[in-house]
């Protein structure tokens, strides 16, 4: 485990297994060539990120086909420990039919409803990530946050 301070830097498997435990990160993609940043449902299926989104929408339009970002993490502001993971990679519209199928029967919805949304795979091609350890007397020992470390 590398260590600065309080911070581990965590593997890509790890970062990917930390992704699966929560509903809702952040796409950061260009939009009228700026930058922008919004919440979005998402699953890990078969080492992809599949982001639901408002099929026709603005954000729709700026992922496909693009280079982009997302960020997702758990944090506890009270003891100030938990894990982020940031991704870089290609967006595409999913639209082969087994894929889409599969992406349907999992539940998955945007976090503003559709009643027929679309979904955008991110392959990941940069993974990053960091778990946040407590301070003070102890911080050799992860935090519990739910989530057993390194399975």
């Amino acid at each position: 485990m590398e260590r600065e301070d309080r911070v581990e830097t965590l593997s890509e498997a790890e970062c990917l297994r930390l992704l699966s435990t929560v509903p809702v990160g952040r796409v950061v993609y260009t939009e009228h060539a700026l930058p922008a940043v919004l919440p979005v449902s998402f699953e890990v299926l078969d080492g992809r990120l599949v982001l639901a989104v408002r099929r026709g929408s603005a954000t729709a339009r700026g992922l496909d086909g693009t280079v982009v970002a997302f960020q997702a993490d758990l944090l506890d502001p009270v003891t100030r420990t938990g894990w982020s993971v940031l991704v870089h990679g290609r967006a595409d519209v999913v639209s082969e039919p087994d894929q889409l199928r599969r992406v349907l029967r999992s539940g998955l919805r945007p976090w503003v409803g559709d009643p027929e949304p679309l979904f955008v795979a991110l392959v990941p091609e940069l993974v990053s990530g960091r778990r946040l350890f407590p301070t003070g007397p102890g911080t050799a020992r992860p935090v519990n946050t739910g989530f057993p470390i390194g399975s």
